[in-house]
């Protein structure tokens, strides 16, 4: 499968689970679930689809989506630090916060995988845009000058 086909598709999981994330904070109360909320998370989520989407393969997709791919890998690291999801959390001992938990992990895995991606498409960018002359058959200016009119 090629690279750029993977790092879409993980791009839009990790999106998705984010959303999904997101949401679980917002229900266990450990984010507000106001406008504020809404205000920050429509345009980052946008921004993101159209850095996955529409600038696919462009150096500027892939930093976008290196960039965010990292950035998503603060989400799991807050959450298991200190009383994140651990023993001593307030999930501990409750039920039915398993797919909570799963997508701190796949979020982990997918950000991490992303990242990965995302640099092996930049790597793979050629560094300079190549100089040629132009393709219709005709001299181009600098030739003709350096010619001269008569050839």
């Amino acid at each position: 499968m090629k690279n750029s086909v993977m790092l879409t598709i993980t791009s839009l999981l990790l999106l998705l689970l984010l959303t999904f994330h997101l949401a679980g904070d917002i229900v266990y109360g450990w984010e507000p679930g106001g406008l504020a909320n809404l205000i920050v998370v429509v345009p980052f989520s946008v921004f993101w689809l159209y850095g996955t989407l529409v600038l696919a393969e462009r150096r500027s997709g892939y930093i976008i989506m290196f960039l965010l791919s990292l950035f998503s890998l603060v989400v799991p690291y807050v959450h298991m630090k200190g009383k994140g999801v651990g023993v001593t959390s307030r999930l501990a001992g409750s039920s039915g916060h398993l797919f909570f938990v799963w997508t701190l992990l796949a979020i982990g895995v997918l950000g991490l995988f992303s990242a990965i991606l995302a640099v092996r498409g930049l790597w793979s960018l050629p560094w300079r845009r190549s100089r040629s002359a132009p393709s219709s058959g005709l001299p181009s200016a600098s030739s003709v000058a350096q010619s001269g009119p008569l050839g």
